[in-house]
């Protein structure tokens, strides 16, 4: 079992190659290896999450390179968890993405470019989660960093150039400060390799230790987006296509927390800035979800709800018990599925009235039941309604903070209190704008051409309709949807609303809703798994002996 940890990472990478010297050529082919080789991700993660579970941590030095001079790739609970739900969103995305490229007959680009690029992201989180030492999960964040790149900037209008240069050039940073960090630790301890290191820092002089902590947990504060490191967010992920946004908020700020919760448990227990992290927390809920308040467009409400929801996965990282780590596990799963599913569905109202800016919305509840239902189901999941996974998670925390006692747990229960009833109040208000309400005059416009930044007014399509549909901003024919030019499809070109919304994207978000809807059902399985997780990472020997061999 030990081969198949990894398959996950090399498999992307391997299709990937394929895919590009096959280039744009043999589109359906390369739909389908797509397709299967995320499948086959998915499957090697369940088996992997089973087998650490039934026999504790798999790890394989490859090269048969013993540490610290191997790469060594590790397979516990905890990774196998975040494998298998990450490698279950990007399938589901994927498909989500089909949908749109081929509504938007984007026959080449996607399959050239944002296909290859996506594999090479899902490489990148394989790397991250599996990573046994410093040096590789730099790796990982590097390879995701490459290819998000290339997804924010896709089609290359001005808007899209102009946020992607903003998450390179803080992404860039916090490489810096990670490789200057992975220095330092050499330079104290003789290896990166996390087992060695769960040993050795621990004879480090107590300020060595306290520095190497607060470097790293700025790292991953950063790629978390953990206030007040989070400005650049808001900014960035909603000017992306829906998949990528979709992809980027539910996924790659949690490879941040799952950084934070692996060196934190491993390589510094009994931390030092326990108190830190806990205000960290505290800002977070209390400041991203105000800024969610305040917003008006619906994916900078989600952008600024996600910030807010990355405080209490660091709450239950603060507190450090077997209870708050079980609660932050069950947490990060739930926020994945239900953050993802969101943003999908941001794209599928976007799809259909050319915009996601609420105050030009209005009537979807009547106009469009499926949209409204597959909105209300994650929304009342995020704002933690029982008995929805959110709910579980939710309490998990609250009952450790409890259980803690100390002056910062309670301030972060009465915030994870606060933070809750905000977000019901913020998901009730997009419903209430953009779903029960009645359609304001003018919002109507199937089968509109909307244009970006980056198209030419006289350039022509594919599609025959376009003569008929006059593209935003012409004046003339058909109404146009307020908002609509800054919408673009993958190709950061034109795309075409429809009330007709495209099977594979209304199929991957239903599958999405119904995902987070699985948490709830296995509720009681998923708490004891999370429990043994737990257990685990705190107990660090587990880890350490089956590294190395001892």
């Amino acid at each position: 079992m030990n081969a198949l940890v990894p398959l996950p990472v090399l498999l992307p990478l391997c299709v990937t190659g394929l895919k590009l010297a096959i280039g744009p050529r043999l589109q359906r082919f390369q739909r389908f290896i797509s397709l299967a080789v995320l499948g086959a991700v998915l499957v090697l993660s369940v088996l992997l999450m089973i087998a650490a579970d039934r026999h504790g941590p798999l790890s394989v030095h490859l090269g048969d390179f013993a540490p610290p001079i191997g790469i060594t790739l590790v397979a516990d609970r905890l990774a196998g968890l975040m494998l298998t739900v990450s490698s279950a969103v990007t399938l589901l995305v994927h498909v989500y993405s089909l949908g749109q490229g081929m509504a938007d007959r984007d026959d080449q680009t996607p399959v050239g470019v944002f296909h290859p690029a996506y594999l090479i992201l899902v490489a990148g989180v394989s790397c991250t989660f599996l990573a046994g030492d410093l040096v590789n999960l730099y790796v990982g964040f590097e390879i995701m960093l490459v290819a998000s790149f290339v997804l924010l900037t896709i089609g290359g209008t001005a808007t899209r150039i102009r946020a992607g240069s903003t998450y390179v050039i803080i992404s860039l940073f916090s490489s810096v400060l990670f490789l200057v960090a992975i220095a330092m630790t050499y330079a104290f301890a003789g290896t990166v390799n996390f087992a060695q290191l769960a040993g050795r820092l621990q004879e480090a002089p107590d300020g060595a230790r306290t520095l190497l902590e607060a470097m790293l947990l700025t790292v991953f504060a950063i790629k978390a987006a953990v206030f007040p490191l989070a400005a650049w967010l808001p900014d960035s992920y909603p000017t992306a296509p829906a998949p990528v946004t979709a992809v980027f908020a539910g996924l790659l700020t949690k490879v941040g927390v799952y950084s934070m919760l692996r060196t934190q448990t491993l390589l510094f227990p009994g931390h030092r800035l326990g108190d830190l992290l806990m205000l960290a927390a505290l800002a977070s809920m209390v400041v991203g979800i105000l800024g969610a308040v305040a917003q008006t467009d619906l994916k900078r409400v989600l952008s600024f709800t996600l910030i807010s929801h990355i405080g209490y996965m660091v709450f239950g990282i603060a507190l450090a018990g077997r209870g708050s780590i079980s609660g932050a596990i069950v947490y990060v799963a739930h926020h994945i599925t239900v953050q993802t599913t969101l943003f999908l569905v941001a794209g599928l109202v976007e799809r259909r009235d050319g915009t996601t800016e609420l105050t030009r919305l209005g009537g979807l509840a009547k106009s469009a039941p499926l949209v409204a239902v597959l909105f209300f189901v994650p929304a009342m999941n995020l704002a933690g309604i029982p008995p929805l996974s959110g709910f579980i998670g939710k309490v998990g925390l609250m009952r450790a903070g409890i259980d803690n006692g100390g002056g910062w747990a309670w301030a972060l229960v009465a915030g994870s209190a606060a933070t809750s009833l905000l977000t019901l109040y913020v998901m009730a208000k997009v419903w209430n704008l953009a779903f029960w309400r009645d359609a304001p005059p003018g919002a109507e416009g199937e089968g509109v051409v909307l244009e970006s930044a980056g198209d030419e007014p006289g350039d022509e399509g594919d599609d025959e309709d376009d003569e008929e549909a006059p593209a935003a901003g012409s004046g003339s024919g058909r109404p146009v949807p307020a908002g609509a030019v800054v919408s673009a499809g993958l190709l950061g070109q034109s795309i075409t609303t429809t009330k007709r919304l495209p099977w594979p994207m209304l199929l991957a978000t239903g599958a999405a809703v119904a995902l987070g809807l699985l948490y709830t059902v296995l509720g009681g399985p998923l708490t004891t798994f999370t429990e043994a997780a737990a257990a685990e990472l705190l107990a660090r020997t587990p880890y350490i002996e089956a590294v190395l061999g001892r």
